[in-house]
């Protein structure tokens, strides 16, 4: 979809709007359940301020326990080294049919379309995911990535390919996805999965879902690959207790998940079920300069929940594909210019208000708009924006330093020099307020 239809359709607004009023509705809920929940967030936010000051002897932990469980760990650099190892292990096992549960961080290297080139079947199993792979599309959203499909679009699409009845409910169609995804279950030879969160004292990974999905996607098929950044760690499964509720909440309005899993590793010996061979793939592809800036690594305490994409005034106007990047939202606008680089996404971190409400729902304290707004800096002072707009927008912040001289002239030809300029740098869709007699002048009076 191209931004600029997304952006401007009240169709497609009304919808995401519709959707997030139910979110925030059971969050409002959710939040009844606790006792103090601004305590939870402030212990949240420690145990992973905690990961991050720590990551070195945490991942060497991780990396130490997760090897004594029989699991095969590969440290990536990039996407490109992630693809390389996953490449190796498809060729290995002869994989030809992958069933993947919902990851922000296959999303984030292309994993499909990869798999795809190859030749090789991939089923997204979440519901949501599993939606909008049908249509073509990627995820919406990082908890809800159906978010901007009705009902009655999603009857469409089902009917369109597998033809199932065009006015078919929810039910029907959940059952029928269900029913055909069983069989891709048992097909498989690989499954994929992200992790919610790396438990550094189990070598262990932590999978948080609300259909079962996960824990079939790698319970079933004889290889289980797991590819996630390494700022998902946390020091203790201990921790678990609150990091799963906090991110519940956040994410759902749920007190908890319905399923939550610790995969400790590969079926042993007199075991019936599970992977005869699990491999985690430790990502970076920016994370570590993330990690050196002392502003920046704050944004690696993220836990994915989506709160700050649900309660942003953006996001809930324009939605998730106008973004045109995976993560989006307030946390997308922060993550996106150092995994793909500031030039071509550094104009994201513009989109914010500063209204501050991200940082406000966020459950382990992210200052997401201070964060914003250092992006914005670094933008400006790396002179990425084109020469004339740099031009134009130091002539204004001149004239508008000073109040005397920004009285000074015809209103006629303020408004006209505005007029030049808005087109190319707003937009077709809007327009600037026209200029009347100054505010010093009216208040004089």
């Amino acid at each position: 979809m191209q931004a600029e239809q997304v952006a401007f359709d009240q169709d497609h607004r009304r919808k995401i709007q519709y959707n997030l009023g139910k979110y925030f509705s059971a969050v409002e809920a959710g939040l009844a359940r606790f006792r103090d929940f601004e305590k939870a967030r402030l212990q949240a936010s420690q145990v992973k301020d905690y990961a991050l000051n720590n990551i070195d002897d945490l991942l060497d932990q991780l990396v130490e326990n997760m090897q004594r469980n029989g699991i095969e760990v590969y440290l990536a650099d990039d996407e490109k080294a992630v693809l390389e190892t996953l490449d190796n292990i498809i060729r290995q096992e002869q994989v030809r049919l992958v069933v993947k549960s919902k990851s922000m961080t296959t999303e984030e290297i292309g994993l499909n379309t990869f798999l795809e080139k190859r030749g090789i079947e991939v089923f997204e199993t979440d519901l949501g995911e599993f939606i909008v792979q049908q249509a073509g599309e990627r995820p919406y959203h990082i908890v809800t990535p159906a978010m901007h499909k009705s009902r009655q679009d999603v009857a469409r699409l089902y009917h369109e390919k597998f033809g199932t009845p065009a006015d078919a409910d929810p039910e029907t169609l959940t059952r029928f996805t269900r029913r055909y995804l069983r069989q891709k279950f048992v097909e498989a030879d690989m499954g994929i999965t992200g992790a919610n969160f790396l438990v550094a004292d189990q070598g262990a990974i932590a999978l948080t879902e609300n259909e079962g999905n996960a824990f079939m996607s790698f319970s079933f098929p004889r290889v289980h690959v797991v590819i996630a950044g390494f700022e998902k760690i946390i020091p203790s499964y201990r921790h678990l207790s609150l990091m799963w509720q906090v991110l519940a909440n956040r994410g759902t309005g749920q007190s908890i998940t319905v399923y939550n899993s610790i995969v400790r590793g590969p079926r042993r010996r007199g075991e019936d079920s599970g992977p005869e061979r699990m491999v985690v793939i430790l990502f970076d592809n920016g994370r570590s300069r993330l990690l050196e800036r002392e502003e920046h690594r704050l944004a690696l305490k993220c836990i994915r929940c989506g709160a700050c994409l649900n309660y942003c005034p953006i996001y809930q106007n324009i939605g998730g594909y106008t973004y045109d990047a995976v993560y989006t939202g307030p946390i997308g606008s922060v993550l996106t210019p150092f995994f793909k680089g500031f030039k071509e996404y550094g104009h994201l971190s513009f989109a914010c208000t500063v209204c501050r409400k991200c940082e406000e729902v966020c459950p382990v304290k992210i200052p997401l708009p201070d964060l914003l707004l250092a992006n914005r800096r670094d933008y400006v002072e790396h002179k990425l924006s084109s020469m004339g707009e740099r031009v134009i927008f130091k002539i204004f912040g001149l004239v508008v330093s000073i109040p005397g001289v920004f009285g000074i002239g015809l209103v006629k030809l303020k408004n006209w020099m505005i007029k030049l300029v808005e087109k190319p740098l707003w937009s077709r869709y809007r327009s600037f307020p026209d200029f009347k007699k100054p505010f010093r002048r009216r208040f004089k009076r």
